[in-house]
């Protein structure tokens, strides 16, 4: 006889606390701030121009927040994207006046593949732990900042980065809805494909969620439609790496990677092609933020983005990812980091100290990790009741008399 609360509807597994709980406490905070701003006479905390704040302040955060998603859910972890950020920006800077654009960039982007080739290399082929490994790069990376600039920082002459970075592009309305009635439908042709409508629909959540969503703004906020350069680049990595991540086999495979290496090598899996390719694609993207972040302020110094990689982290756990490998959502990392910054933002606008905004990010992330971890351990353990009831009965020794 099997339990009815061992297997839960697919509906209610989407909205409960594990698979959902990033979304409610960010709906929750701007619910907070907003009735914080008002009962204290100040402009609307949801208007369109703090909105794009936010979004614009928490863009290259959440671009590293996605592919460290990717890592983390490969059963590995990277803390050098900060340093190779760093490195990259700074090698275009370097380059870019006396070479232009092109190489300078190209550079950028090869530094940053080559940080996660090394990481690659050392941690699946020689086998050192990718704590120390990416520790080590970290530190390493930094140094060679450091030596290239000497202490000093350098402004680039040419401005192509600068205009790139910090231009601005408007979607047209027409085009959003257009959008957002094709993300709606993309999500149920997926889901009549594979025959199991309602599950697939609810497991499809954030494609007909974004639906939603760029349709409500395109309908009562067009002016959100105009956002930097760097807020679209997150959002449609954001969009490429989830549908990757779900609906392909290559994302499957980094699941089943992550999760149980050892099952999925015995499945024919390459385990080492994909956990490297994780590094590298890190170690490429890292170098593209690398590469907005100093052409949004056309300089660089030694201490540019140092701590970053706490911050992104921070946002892959806040979203629920998994720092043992094979769970994870890019679009709810990317949520943590908009939770993580407009906290930040929130606190600013209150005029609250920077020591309160430290002890409440490290309080709810500490809650966030918990809740987690709590969920998990009791999902666990439904699993092994249910396996427990499953299994056949093992049958009873027969005794045989033998002879004297």
């Amino acid at each position: 006889m099997t339990n009815p609360a061992a297997k839960a509807p697919a509906w209610r597994k989407a909205l409960a606390p594990r698979a959902a709980g990033v979304v409610y406490a960010f709906i929750a905070l701007l619910a907070v701030l907003t009735i914080t701003s008002s009962a204290q006479g100040r402009p609307s905390y949801l208007s369109s121009v703090n909105l794009s704040n936010i979004l614009e302040q928490s863009a290259l955060i959440g671009i590293l927040a996605i592919f460290m998603t990717v890592v983390l859910i490969s059963g590995n972890f990277d803390l050098s994207v900060a340093s190779t950020a760093a490195l990259a920006g700074t090698v275009a800077l370097k380059l870019i006046d006396g070479n232009g654009t092109f190489v300078a960039v190209l550079a950028a982007i090869a530094c940053g593949a080559l940080v996660g080739l090394v990481n690659a290399l050392l941690v699946q082929k020689v086998g050192v732990n990718a704590f120390i490994v990416t520790l080590g790069t970290l530190t390493a990376v930094r140094g060679v900042v450091q030596a290239i600039l000497d202490g000093k920082s350098i402004t680039a002459h040419n401005t192509a980065l600068l205009d790139f970075s910090t231009g601005r592009w408007e979607l047209p309305v027409a085009v959003a809805l257009v959008i957002g009635v094709a993300l709606i439908a993309l999500a149920v042709v997926l889901a009549v494909r594979s025959g199991a409508v309602r599950e697939k629909l609810v497991a499809a959540w954030p494609l007909w969620l974004a639906g939603l969503l760029v349709l409500a703004i395109a309908g009562f906020r067009p002016n959100l439609l105009d956002q930097a350069v760097p807020v679209w680049i997150m959002i449609g990595l954001a969009l490429v790496a989830s549908l990757v991540l779900r609906f392909t086999v290559i994302g499957r495979n980094l699941y089943a990677v992550g999760g149980n290496a050892e099952a999925a090598r015995l499945s024919g899996i390459n385990v080492d092609r994909y956990k490297m390719g994780a590094f590298v694609l890190n170690g490429v993207l890292a170098a593209v933020v690398g590469v907005l972040y100093a052409g949004r302020f056309n300089s660089v110094d030694p201490t540019v983005l140092t701590g970053g990689e706490l911050t992104v982290i921070a946002a892959a756990v806040l979203g629920g990812t998994s720092l043992f490998g094979g769970s994870g959502v890019v679009v709810k990392s990317v949520i943590g980091t908009l939770i993580l910054f407009t906290l930040s933002n929130g606190f600013n606008v209150l005029n609250i100290g920077s020591n309160y905004q430290n002890v409440v990010q490290g309080t709810v992330l500490v809650a966030a990790a918990s809740l987690y971890t709590a969920t998990s351990q009791r999902d666990r353990a439904l699993f092994r009741k249910r396996v427990a009831r499953k299994a056949p009965a093992e049958p009873a020794p027969v005794l045989t008399k033998t002879g004297a």
